[in-house]
């Protein structure tokens, strides 16, 4: 490894990453990298989180991986020379529980059935719960009471697709996460099969199912009358000729998927990744009886075999996830040696600048310290803002807090949704609501739109322990966009916060003193060798706060008035004592 690579390496606990998709300014990944081109940008940035529409997906906005290649729409070798250039490493994504419908594996097990070499790759539900529930009228086994009440759901109803095999059977694959069938309208060709009917029936029955499905009715209402008889085969045609789209999830128990993961995670360091998320690990393992998220003892030997791989690829590990800071899961997965995403800022400092407390925060900070946490934070991201991983929760019978009152929670929540926010909720398998999980909100709304919450709570997030992500949106003071939420349907909540901004817009936003401010209170985080030092909170009343760093003569020290919003900091460059009051 080269001097500069190792001192790029050391910097990876010290510098701010710009958290985007590569289409997210302009039309391309090329016109981001132009963005970061800009002088106004020099050394703001340390790292790049490439949301996974830099590779080849159909689905949730890129967490729905067809393959590990770059998406050559949106993405040019020539690009990620640039950034190599600007000294700006990456990290990517690799969604361990599930693959796209349209992957390569997916699609070959719906061409060959039983003889696809990747029969085992996806988990088929009937043959998992064979023997531990009752098959019911659609074909699909339910579960036994109470495995199903264990099973921890992202979606009401079962999570499975039933796909169309080439022998005309129809099967039931385990499908966590997103899902949409189309179906493709029929012609003539379609119905050859079927000698008894004449051309005029055959016209005729073209007709009364294409017109179904252009208004989106149910196909088992349909009277064919003279041709009745026939509706099962008809149907059985009309499904055949569906389209799916969805994240179907792998079996971890093939060692065909664990060959994936290891010829991914060779990709990836291909193309300059440092750092790499792990989406959904805690859904990989299953097992009857089991709640199928973050199974134990099965989630950390999996956790384990990642490592392994990554440490081959000398990639830094994140996995994701989301739970009840009362679940203490946070907690188990730090004790391990893994860096933690800090899904818990948002909410506090949400909370601390409506309420000018710090309490709450001040009780995280120091249990970051006192723990030794390796974190990624966040304000904004390209998900919600999380509002459950605040919540307390009874374990083994006993509570354990959290950081918030349920009350103080649902204050926020509420607060965000009087402010435009949209609202995400968790079911349970019966398809009752069980609880809110997140608010989809600019970072900036979420805050009334207030410029001076917006750069304190920035200035906040760059003097937290860990490394600090930023969404490009919060940059530029974001607003909203309910027009772009409304047209992305029942999942366009997410919409409301992934503004696409051109160069123009980066232009104009770039003479804003919200903009400016915020780009030099980073770049100080970004640069100071301070921040490779020591943390320090200094007693203050519970309005304000001070949060120095130490490191030998280099210092950076933030006082604030959590009433008021102003706010100094106080920084040494060169020797040479600075001040930015705001």
């Amino acid at each position: 490894m080269s001097k500069e690579n190792k001192a790029h390496n050391k910097n990876i606990g010290n510098g701010v990453m710009l958290n985007a998709y590569p289409d997210s300014i302009g039309a391309k990944l090329h016109d981001l990298v132009k963005m970061l081109e800009m002088p106004e940008f020099k050394d703001v940035f340390s790292l790049f989180y490439v949301l996974p529409t830099f590779f080849n997906s159909d689905l949730d906005r890129g967490f729905s991986i067809i393959d590990y290649n770059l998406n050559k729409e949106l993405i040019s070798e020539n690009d990620l020379m640039a950034l190599d250039r600007l000294n700006i490493g990456l990290k990517f994504d690799i969604v361990l529980n599930h693959l796209s419908v349209a992957s390569p594996q997916f699609q070959d097990l719906l061409k060959q059935g039983d003889d696809s070499k990747f029969k085992d790759f996806f988990i088929n539900w009937n043959e998992f719960w064979e023997g531990d529930g009752k098959m019911g009228e659609d074909g699909v086994i339910i579960p036994k009471k109470e495995y199903l009440n264990k099973l921890f759901m992202r979606k009401s109803g079962l999570p499975i697709l039933k796909v169309y095999f080439p022998d005309g059977s129809e099967r039931p694959y385990w499908n966590t996460f997103y899902q949409h069938i189309g179906y493709n309208k029929i012609t003539p060709n379609d119905l050859e099969d079927i000698k008894e009917l004449s051309r005029a029936q055959v016209e005729s029955i073209c007709n009364k199912v294409n017109r179904v499905i252009e208004i989106g009715e149910d196909f088992n209402n349909l009277d064919f009358h003279d041709c009745q008889q026939f509706k099962s085969e008809i149907l059985k045609i009309v499904n055949r000729n569906r389209s799916y789209l969805g994240q179907m999830d792998v079996n971890a128990k093939s060692p065909l998927v664990w060959d994936f993961y290891e010829e991914t995670l060779e990709k990836v360091k291909g193309f300059g990744c440092r750092i790499l998320r792990l989406d959904a690990f805690a859904y990989l393992h299953k097992e009857v009886g089991q709640s199928n998220f973050f199974n134990k003892p099965g989630t950390w030997e999996y956790l384990e075999r990642i490592k392994q791989m990554a440490q081959k690829n000398n990639l830094m590990l994140l996995p994701e996830i989301h739970a009840e800071y009362g679940l203490h899961l946070h907690d188990e997965v730090a004790a391990e040696g893994y860096y933690i995403y800090d899904f818990f800022l948002p909410g506090l400092t949400i909370h601390t600048l409506e309420n000018g407390t710090n309490k709450a925060l001040l009780v995280w900070v120091k249990e970051i310290i006192g723990k030794g946490y390796k974190t990624v934070n966040m304000l904004g991201c390209h998900d919600g803002i999380p509002v459950l991983d605040l919540k307390g929760k009874e374990v083994n019978g006993v509570y354990n807090k959290g950081l918030l009152l349920d009350e103080e929670i649902e204050a926020i929540m509420n607060k965000i949704m009087d402010r435009g926010g949209r609202v995400k909720n968790l079911y349970d398998p019966s398809g009752k609501k069980i609880s809110y999980y997140q608010v989809n909100a600019t970072f900036f709304s979420a805050l009334g739109e207030d410029e001076k919450k917006l750069l304190l709570a920035r200035a906040i997030q760059m003097f937290m322990p860990g490394i600090p992500q930023v969404w490009y949106l919060d940059i530029f003071a974001g607003k909203n966009d309910y027009e772009a939420a409304d047209k992305g349907g029942s999942g366009g909540h997410k919409e409301i916060n992934r503004t696409t901004l051109s160069l123009q817009d980066v232009e104009q936003g770039l003479k804003r003193d919200i903009v400016l401010n915020q780009l030099a209170i980073i770049r100080l985080r970004n640069m100071s060798k301070a921040f490779m030092g020591s943390v320090t909170i200094n007693e203050t009343p519970e309005s304000e706060l001070d949060i120095v760093w130490t490191n030998n003569s280099d210092k950076a020290q933030l006082k604030a008035n959590l009433k008021t919003l102003t706010f100094t900091i106080n920084y040494t460059q060169n020797g040479i004592a600075k001040s930015m009051v705001f």
